[in-house]
């Protein structure tokens, strides 16, 4: 029995896919969860695997065809199943592109007859009804072609695709183009970026869904717009500028038939990518989504080459390597420190696929075990010196995000009565506690083992006794809400600014638990990977001050929520204990101020007073699991 293959859900807000590469040719055979395809995503590249084994009967769609999720990709079945099914697979999808053409052939026959006099096989139509057969013949025509190749006739049939702005996540309604990456009359590739949209909550990319020339600009940069509405339209240049030319004498009409023929083979539409994606003006934003000041600041650290060269490696990748690399590629060179340059891609055209780039980390990897260690030794005196900044002397447009930022911030500081108390708290036993698990925590989590969750979990569990701190406060209402789950956000430092990414229901997670999600979403946050949703919901905020050395600070609340907490630097001090062997006595111990800056319209001294004493109390005392 034969078993349809459909592309599943890859996401939340992913709606469809585009097949970068099959695995498999009709009449192999395949094994349970062997992968059958390749498909990518604006966020994810993903192998689809078989649900079954047996013999693949049947490709539906086609490399460098994007479909929805649900769409049929093929067909897996029985090899005697498929007997009479290979044969007829292929056949029948031919027969209507040679109709197809057939009828094209005929067309343009009879316009040459109409622009000559001649009646071609004995035609006798009168002089009058010449000149609108054309007109009448040609739709049915395009029509015939578009049966069978729906998405060719969007590229060559004049009208081209359009491009609109998708769903950015459940409570995102519109979005703000903030630079264009492609100019109209460029050539674009299948998931290639086009332009750079920006959310109060995300910036991110919107990718072409088809190989073909951008045709029009229907929003032009700093522009806000509804999700749904069109982008740009994106198709065939020479059949658009052949139906432009419509109303002219009909000789303008014969190279239709070869501008709509050359899209045919369209693995090969990536290739002439190169070339376009050498303007490092346009390699940029396209890698990194980022504002050039971040870039230009990153460029300074040793430790960023591979992720701030986007500019540099991302050009180069892209006409060295000689084919278009995918964002989801970049960012994962980025990661892990590979060129792209010295990558030979395994994908369809050259394409670079995150296969290769995970190859060409490890091979690194191993290259590099033994004597990685005296080139970092080396160059940290180096780092240590006072680099001037490129940025220097400039005068330079802000960013979106910066703008956004600043306008919460201020917001934030004229609609709240904000004061910051502070503690300071002993730690040595949690120090003690990370000494020893560290290693097994590494090994059994993967993830390291450091303060912060034992912040977080203090202040998570504190906050289930001290609900004003995790509520929400409306004063022109006259409301308060009291949340019933702990969704903590934390401050994370990225190029393109601060973000604050939400672990949902932190108060039912244990150590173990908030390390891996602490880390998870930091990670997602700075490679440009977390989604619109994981950004907003928090309703306690927790900014890792110590991360940069600061022993204290001020933080501003992150409205609309009441309260924000910094955990400043752990240092080694001394200080007066009070032993119960030895009484009063001067010990080193290892201590932390926190930091808490609450509204003082909804929070009393005395409230945050009382809650900081509970998470001083939990920390001290030491009493987690890990």
């Amino acid at each position: 029995m034969s078993t349809p293959v459909n592309l599943p859900a890859l996401g939340e807000s992913v709606t469809e896919g585009t097949i970068t590469r099959w695995l498999k040719s009709v009449g192999d055979a395949v094994e349970v969860d062997e992968p059958l395809l390749e498909v990518s995503t604006d966020k994810v590249d993903t192998e689809i695997p078989s649900p079954v084994a047996g013999t693949l009967l049947e490709i539906k769609a086609e490399e460098d065809e994007t479909v929805e999720v649900g769409a049929e990709l093929c067909v897996v079945g029985d090899e005697g199943e498929g007997g009479g099914d290979e044969s007829g697979a292929a056949e029948p999808e031919a027969q209507p592109k040679d109709e197809a053409e057939s009828e094209k052939k005929a067309e343009q026959e009879e316009e040459h007859a109409a622009e000559t006099g001649e009646l071609p096989d004995g035609d006798e139509t009168p002089e009058s009804e010449k000149e609108s057969a054309p007109a009448t013949e040609e739709p049915a025509a395009e029509q015939a072609a578009s049966d069978d190749e729906p998405a060719k006739k969007k590229s060559s049939g004049g009208g081209g695709t359009p491009v609109t702005l998708p769903a950015l996540g459940e409570s995102v309604t519109e979005g703000t183009v903030t630079r264009w990456l492609k100019s109209v009359g460029d050539e674009v590739a299948v998931d290639e970026p086009l332009l750079e949209v920006s959310t109060d909550k995300v910036d991110t990319e919107i990718p072409s869904p088809v190989a073909g020339t951008l045709q029009s600009i229907s929003v032009e940069e700093d522009e806000t717009v509804e999700v749904g509405a069109e982008l740009c339209v994106v198709g065939d240049g020479a059949a658009s500028s052949a139906s432009d030319d419509e109303p002219e004498p009909e000789p303008e009409k014969k190279p239709e038939p070869a501008a709509e023929k050359e899209p045919e083979p369209e693995e090969p539409a990536a290739e002439p990518e190169p070339e376009k994606r050498e303007d490092p003006v346009k390699a940029e934003p396209a890698a990194e989504q980022a504002p050039a000041p971040t870039k230009q600041d990153k460029q300074e650290q040793p430790s960023g080459g591979s992720s701030s060269g986007g500019s540099s490696s991302g050009g180069q990748s892209s006409s060295e390597g000689g084919t278009y690399v995918t964002p989801l590629v970049r960012k994962m060179a980025a990661e892990h420190g590979v060129d792209l340059a010295s990558i030979t891609g395994t994908g369809v055209g050259g394409r670079i696929r995150k296969q290769d780039v995970l190859a060409a980390a490890e091979s690194a990897k191993q290259a590099s075990s033994a004597p990685a260690e005296e080139p970092a030794a080396e160059s940290a005196p180096a780092a240590s010196e006072s680099t001037p900044s490129p940025l220097r002397g400039k005068t330079e447009k802000v960013s979106r995000l910066r703008k956004v930022i600043a306008t919460r911030m201020r917001e934030s500081l004229q609609t709240s009565a904000q004061l910051t108390q502070v503690v300071e708290v002993d730690v040595t036993n949690i120090a003690r506690l990370r000494d020893k698990e560290k290693a097994d925590f590494l090994a059994r989590e993967g993830v390291k083992l450091s303060y912060l969750p034992f912040f977080a979990k203090a202040a998570v569990d504190a906050l289930k006794s001290h609900p004003a701190l995790n509520a929400t406060f409306d004063l022109e209402a006259g409301e308060v809400t009291y949340h019933d789950s702990e969704n903590i956000a934390f401050a994370v430092d990225t190029e393109k600014g601060l973000l604050t990414p939400v672990v949902k229901d932190a108060g039912d997670l244990s150590i173990a638990g908030l390390a891996k999600k602490i880390a998870d979403v930091a990670q997602r946050t700075r490679t440009n990977k977390i989604g619109p949703d994981d950004l907003s919901g928090g309703t306690f905020t927790i900014t890792n001050l110590g991360s940069v050395g600061a022993l204290w600070d001020t933080p501003i609340i992150n409205k609309p929520q009441v309260a924000i907490l910094g955990p400043g630097t752990v240092v080694k001090r001394a200080v007066v204990i009070d032993d119960p062997n030895l009484g009063e006595t001067i010990a080193v111990r290892h201590m932390v101020y926190l930091a808490l800056t609450y509204d003082h319209q909804l929070v009393d001294g005395a409230d945050a007073g009382r809650f900081l004493q509970d998470v001083k109390g939990r920390l001290e005392g030491a009493k987690f699991d890990v």
